[in-house]
C-alpha cells in the first residue's frame, strides 16, 4: 500500500527516506503531514528544547571512585557510580 519516499530535510537539505512503515505509523495516528526534517535532525532539535541536567560530583560509596549524578548528594544517603549502581541493580 505504501512505498518509501525521497524527501529533503528542511534543516540540513539531506535526503531522507520516508519508509512505508513510517508512513502507516503516521496514517495510524492521524498525521497528515510528511515529516519536514531527516531522523538526525529531529533529534537534534528535540534535545536542543530539553533543558541541560546540573551533575554532582561525589565518591562512590562502594568503589571510592568518582560518580557524577543528577541530584545534590547528602551526608546521610550513600551515592554509587553507574557501574556499582548497575551491578547492585543485576
Amino acid at each position: 500500500m505504501y512505498e518509501d519516499k525521497k524527501l529533503v530535510c528542511k534543516e540540513c537539505g539531506e535526503e531522507f527516506i520516508f519508509t512505508a512503515g513510517e508512513q502507516e505509523f503516521y496514517a495510524e495516528r492521524g498525521f497528515q503531514n510528511e515529516p519536514q526534517r531527516c531522523k538526525a535532525c529531529r533529534d537534534a532539535r528535540k534535545n536542543a528544547s530539553r533543558a541541560q541536567r546540573e551533575m554532582f560530583t561525589a565518591t562512590c560509596a562502594s568503589c571510592g571512585g568518582e560518580a557524577k549524578v543528577p541530584f545534590e548528594p547528602r551526608n546521610d544517603r550513600p551515592v554509587y557510580c553507574s557501574d556499582c549502581f548497575a551491578k547492585m541493580k543485576g
